[in-house]
């Protein structure tokens, strides 16, 4: 099948490197990467970006920020790459895993209401596959509560919610740009905000304890060194530029592949809220119902050329990491469904021609016939995700 590669790169990005390769900076203090945080910031509807060497630091420096540690506790959902949780650890607090929505994959707020705690300093909502969480009644909870709200918008660059892009509802938001993600450099990272003070500290933390316009041998906190290269700063601004004709693209695809596959009734595609005006699709997300078997739907799947992944195989407290680690875990039956029935389809499939969706399409409805009349072996994760 022609589904196309992941990342993808062209002669613009080979074009920008040269010109680093060309330059007497090729560290974190080349023009691109003011350009590219500026640029990143103003597009996710934020007056500030701090760049910094992948997501999971972003989400770190944070916490930091917002100085959170020990006898802190900060809710997050059952369902994350394991980051959304380790941040917390890191930092000293404890992570409080709540349930998920059924049919949302997001955080559910209801059970982070019942999760809060006089110890509970901070929310980190995620925005699973790209479609965003219910912002709104998160931050209404956090404001009720004097709580910070994080968006792990990991998955989520482009995504609104009534207009407005994911990152600019909380203090701040975190970006990640590694390897898989729709706008990639390999690894990197951004947080962005519209909290001048948070932007400061945030900023002064990344670069070693400086201070903007002051000594660079002066270091007004104990900070650490969490740039990015003008090398990745290139490659960003390169696929920065390609973004929003392909989430475009995506979300015609996704209309298609749904509309192709209306009558097979077994599969239930991930919701999202009303107020959701633009998703970039990082993931196609789906749970299977009725007799099928979900590892062998996706092995079908698999063998017949289209990527797919039966979800995360344990919710995040079931990591080895929280047999030791301090955690406190709320009742997580959704979460715990999910990981026998859910699926995932990567981006790069929704970039793939019309024909080429066409005949995924008719892979997939094979797949749930042959799933349901036979036992197929169960499958690992093909194409893991962050």
């Amino acid at each position: 099948m022609n589904i196309p590669c992941w990342p993808q790169a062209d002669e613009r990005e080979a074009e920008l490197l040269r010109m680093v390769l060309e330059s007497p900076q090729w560290g974190g203090f080349h023009p691109f990467i003011d350009e590219f945080e500026r640029s990143f910031a103003a597009y996710q509807h934020s007056s500030h970006g701090i760049s910094a060497f992948n997501g999971t630091v972003t989400l770190e420096l944070a916490l930091d920020v917002l100085g959170i540690g020990p006898t802190d506790e900060v809710i997050v959902p059952a369902i994350s790459f394991v980051s959304t949780a380790a941040v917390v650890s890191r930092v000293g607090a404890t992570p409080v895993f709540v349930d998920i929505e059924p049919r949302s994959f997001n955080v559910d707020p209801a059970r982070v209401r019942e999760a809060l705690t006089p110890r509970t300093k901070a929310v980190i909502a995620v925005h699973f596959g790209g479609a965003m969480c219910e912002i709104e009644e998160l931050n209404q909870i956090c404001r009720e509560h004097g709580l910070a709200l994080l968006e792990d918008a990991a998955h989520a660059q482009g995504a609104e919610w009534s207009g407005r892009r994911a990152g600019s509802f909380g203090i701040a938001g975190s970006f990640s740009f590694q390897n898989g993600k729709v706008l990639s450099s390999g690894e990197g990272g951004m947080l962005v905000t519209s909290d001048e003070g948070f932007a400061e500290r945030a900023r002064s933390i990344a670069n070693c304890g400086r201070q903007a316009g002051r000594s660079f041998y002066e270091h007004y906190r104990v900070g650490t060194n969490f740039r990015i290269t003008a090398f990745q700063a290139a490659v960003l601004l390169a696929q920065f530029e390609r973004l929003p004709e392909q989430i475009a693209r995506r979300t015609a695809n996704v209309k298609l592949l749904k509309g192709l596959l209306d009558e097979v009734r077994q599969i239930t595609w991930q919701e999202q809220p009303a107020a959701v005006t633009q998703n970039p699709f990082y993931l196609l997300l789906g749970r299977l119902g009725g007799s099928i078997s979900r590892d062998g739907f996706c092995r079908i799947l698999s063998d017949g050329g289209v990527p797919c992944t039966p979800f995360y195989p344990h919710t995040l407290y079931e990591n080895p990491a929280y047999r030791e680690a301090a955690c406190r875990v709320m009742p997580c039956p959704v979460a715990k469904d999910c990981i026998r029935d859910a699926f995932w389809l990567p981006h790069r499939v929704l970039l793939a021609d019309e024909d080429t969706i066409r005949q995924i399409a008719e892979v997939i409805r094979n797949a749930a016939r042959g799933a349901q009349r036979s036992g197929v072996p169960e499958v690992a994760a093909a194409e893991p995700i962050r």
